[in-house]
């Protein structure tokens, strides 16, 4: 082949290589991060209560005792922590243990959101400076981190948990998990 030939070649190798990332891009699933922690103890935190709801705050020793349990990450400004929020609360009322990381936000305003909208956590810890959700790799709020009852991260959801993320993965994997 000549060099004028391959010059003109090259475009075309070039167009199918961009058209085969691109749809190899397309099969994946936006909302499944990778994640580090994944297999991995919990960071070693430890986060004073949010402040109006009494009772200690939380830390990974919380989640290195007992059974499998979530961690939720959440604010009162975030408008999808709303929405997932009633979901959280019908897990809460069938026993599922949830702690929750209160994200960057005012102790008043968290309080107040979770008198209107209902507690359904064990125990929250505030993170007011966000250094805590950074250890756990955390994007942004809502984030749900399912820990087995040795400390250990298995899953991690990104962005609001939906009905069909909780009866498809969420409630078998912590079936799995339950001793």
């Amino acid at each position: 082949m000549t060099a004028r030939r391959l010059l003109y070649l090259l475009p075309v190798l070039v167009f199918i290589g961009v058209g085969i990332g691109l749809a190899l891009g397309l099969t994946r699933d936006p909302s499944v991060l990778p994640s580090a922690l994944l297999e991995q103890p919990v960071p070693a935190f430890e986060l004073p209560p949010l402040a109006g709801r009494g009772g200690a705050g939380l830390s990974s020793r919380d989640l290195q005792a007992g059974g499998p349990a979530l961690v939720n990450v959440f604010a009162s400004w975030c408008v999808p922590c709303r929405a997932e929020h009633p979901l959280l609360m019908a897990l809460a009322e069938r026993g599922v243990t949830i702690y929750g990381i209160n994200y960057k936000d005012a102790p008043e305003q968290a309080s107040a959101w979770l008198d209107e909208l209902g507690d359904p956590f064990a125990k929250i810890g505030a993170d007011r400076d966000g250094r805590v959700a950074i250890d756990w790799g955390v994007y942004g709020v809502p984030e749900t981190f399912v820990v087995d009852g040795a400390g250990r991260i298995r899953h991690r959801f990104v962005g609001p948990l939906q009905a069909r993320d909780i009866d498809q993965t969420l409630l078998p994997l912590l079936a799995g998990l339950a001793p």
